[in-house]
């Protein structure tokens, strides 16, 4: 390498979910990821509602303060947009179209399958490889999102003077952040069908994965706040306060038997759920791994439970596991959110595509 190559800048992976903004910045030394910072501020609350931003400002004030706190120069980023509001399709295109006709084709045909005008929606497309049983043509992924979903990430980040350099969907976020924990797999996960279930705050998404490429996904309303609630309920806590006695204890004796374990096998039999949906809708009858991700994910236990519940092996997901750390990280603050910081992990890899 030249001593004036410039690299590509980095980007920081901010993963916008609905209870707070979790931000991450990796640097790549001699082959080997660093976690340079990363922070997870928590956002006031229906900022943001089922992965919509209601609030731009509060969400990019949330941003500028995550940005604060660790002290990062680097001001342009990633960010995602939740599955549910994108729309994918794979068309057959003719192999031997330049990118640029094959950018006009789309845009010619895209209302065939874009049930939005399309002057309301983005779009973006992604050669996936050669059509089965038709070495003339390629398969290509068409993605659209509507424009507002795009737009109010874009605007929530201007506020924290950050630029949005790349707008990513959060399953293909995640699917980026998984060759990571494949790493870490028996035969690197490939011929293995693994399931990556995220237990956020409000949502529980399942994300099915073969040969370390995701074939399934799915969500549904399930999360942390509904552990919250009831220790706000139980306890007479504020909202802010039952969060912070769920994260750091201090609750009377009766916490664990009476409100965490009936939250914990609430948790496993949602997981059993999901994946009743998943093989009732595919050639699957099982799956080989579970990997637990999300907040919920770091209840003592639940990977313990959940494995004897459904009978299949199963861990918690770090991404960070063979990572370095800079020097202001501390290891056991981010062991405990590395669950969570999944969606964000897969983002700021896109500073090394």
């Amino acid at each position: 390498m030249g001593l004036f190559t410039r690299k590509k800048p980095l980007l920081l992976g901010m993963d916008i979910s609905s209870t707070a903004v979790k931000l991450l910045e990796l640097s790549e030394h001699n082959g080997r990821f660093r976690v340079e910072s990363y922070a997870v501020e928590p956002l006031p609350a229906n900022a943001v509602v089922e992965k919509n931003i209601a609030d731009v400002e509060a969400v990019g004030e949330t941003i500028r303060r995550a940005v604060k706190r660790t002290s990062s120069r680097t001001r342009m980023a990633a960010v995602a947009v939740a599955g549910s509001s994108v729309i994918t399709k794979i068309i057959p295109m003719n192999a031997s179209l330049s990118e640029e006709d094959m950018e006009n084709q789309i845009n010619l045909e895209a209302d065939q399958y874009i049930p939005y005008p399309l002057d309301e929606v983005r779009l973006d497309f992604e050669v996936i490889g050669p059509t089965e049983n038709n070495p003339d043509s390629v398969d290509v992924l068409l993605a659209a999102c509507r424009s507002e979903n795009v737009d109010m990430r874009v605007a929530a980040l201007e506020i924290a003077g950050i630029e949005g350099k790349i707008v990513d969907v959060e399953a293909y976020a995640l699917e980026n952040a998984f060759s990571l924990l494949a790493e870490q797999m028996p035969g690197s996960g490939n011929n293995m069908t693994i399931a990556v279930i995220d237990v956020g705050a409000t949502m529980t998404t399942l994300n099915v994965l073969h040969d370390r490429k995701i074939i399934y996904t799915r969500e549904q309303v399930f999360g942390g706040k509904q552990l919250t609630e009831e220790i706000m309920r139980r306890y007479g806590l504020s909202y802010e306060e039952a969060g912070m006695a769920k994260r750091q204890g201090g609750l009377p004796d009766n916490y664990i038997p009476e409100v965490l374990e009936p939250f914990k096998d609430n948790m496993a039999q949602q997981v059993s759920r999901a994946l009743q949906f998943f093989f009732s809708s595919s050639q699957y009858n099982n799956v080989d791994h579970i990997v637990l991700a999300g907040g919920s994910a770091s209840i003592p236990g639940a990977d313990e439970l959940i494995e004897e519940h459904i009978g299949t092996s199963t861990s918690i997901a770090n991404p960070f596991a063979s990572m370095s750390l800079a020097s202001r990280i501390k290891p056991q603050t981010l062991s405990n959110d590395a669950p969570a910081m999944m969606i964000a992990c897969g983002l700021a890899l896109r500073s090394f595509d």
